[in-house]
């Protein structure tokens, strides 16, 4: 059974003019995360705009993705809905896609039980043979896995780890210590990733790795090889650019910052709308002051 590790970027989903899928920036982007070095891919979670594509989309997006890696890297993808049984759907509709493992938020707008929770994530995990990632993401959903209820899934055969964009390292701790030495927890906030590994996390499904993933992945192999002040060096970094993240609504700013850097990724798709010219401003500072983007 695949056993997540390192840096997985929350991928964005390119969008053309239209607003349609630009399957040519697709594969762009995607070149763009393998030369940097990352260890797998997370598709169509937060940062890919999940909420805003139908199943077809979703199809199209990961037949896209799976296609231009080729096998070089696990395909992570996200498999969210309110409803069990659309979730299974879409499990399914993965599976048959090719893809490697999938990753599963929690339910939104319903405040589901803990036992709820539970009996969800395991219809899921019943109706695939592939890996499942539980995906706790309370600020944006306002449901929280507690760390007994993430026990339990543990002992499901195919739940194989739990990205935690949660932002608290304590329950970070309380998830490692509430599962086996096998199953991985992975940080959410760009800002924790070297905070997370220190702990015991086993890597990150990060948002700025779009567009530096190679400081991702050096916060992740210099803490690997000892280097911790090369690690702090990265994390610095990287945590810059994530406190740009308020400066537009989500995730325009990640795809604004790869648009300045030359990868074209296009719009989100409305009503998320551009930054404002202050913040583009703002940001094509900071991407020159963290050492992404010359003016020169």
């Amino acid at each position: 059974m695949l056993q997540p590790y390192g840096i997985l970027p929350a991928m964005v989903t390119p969008l053309d003019a239209q607003e349609e899928v630009d399957e040519a920036a697709l594969r762009r982007l995607v070149r763009h995360l393998l030369a940097g070095g990352v260890h797998g891919l997370f598709v169509l979670g937060s940062q890919g705009e999940f909420y805003a594509f139908t199943p077809d989309e979703k199809r199209q997006v990961l037949e896209v993705v799976l296609d231009e890696v080729n096998g070089r890297v696990p395909v992570y993808a996200h498999a969210a809905a309110i409803a069990t049984r659309q979730a299974i759907a879409l499990a399914r509709m993965m599976e048959e896609t090719g893809a490697d493992a999938l990753a599963l938020l929690t339910p939104f707008f319903v405040t589901p039980s803990q036992q709820e929770l539970y009996d969800h994530y395991r219809a899921v995990a019943e109706a695939t043979a592939l890996p499942i990632v539980l995906y706790d993401n309370p600020r944006r959903t306002h449901v929280r896995l507690a760390p007994e209820t993430v026990g339990r899934l543990a002992e499901l055969p195919n739940v194989v780890g739990i990205k935690d964009s949660g932002g608290d390292l304590g329950m970070t701790l309380a998830y490692i210590q509430a599962t086996p030495d096998d199953f991985a927890v992975l940080t959410g906030p760009d800002a924790l990733i070297l905070a997370g590994l220190v702990y015991g996390t086993r890597g990150a499904v990060s948002a700025v790795a779009n567009i530096a993933p190679h400081l991702a992945v050096a916060v992740y192999e210099r803490f690997q090889a000892g280097d911790l002040e090369g690690a702090r060096q990265a994390q610095a970094r990287l945590a810059a650019l994530r406190r740009a993240f308020r400066w537009g609504t989500y995730p325009g700013v990640t795809k604004e910052a790869l648009n300045l850097l030359g990868i074209e990724v296009g719009p989100s798709r409305r009503p998320v709308g551009p930054l404002s010219e202050e913040a583009r401003r703002r940001l094509a500072s900071l991407l020159e002051e963290v050492g992404l983007l010359s003016t020169a």
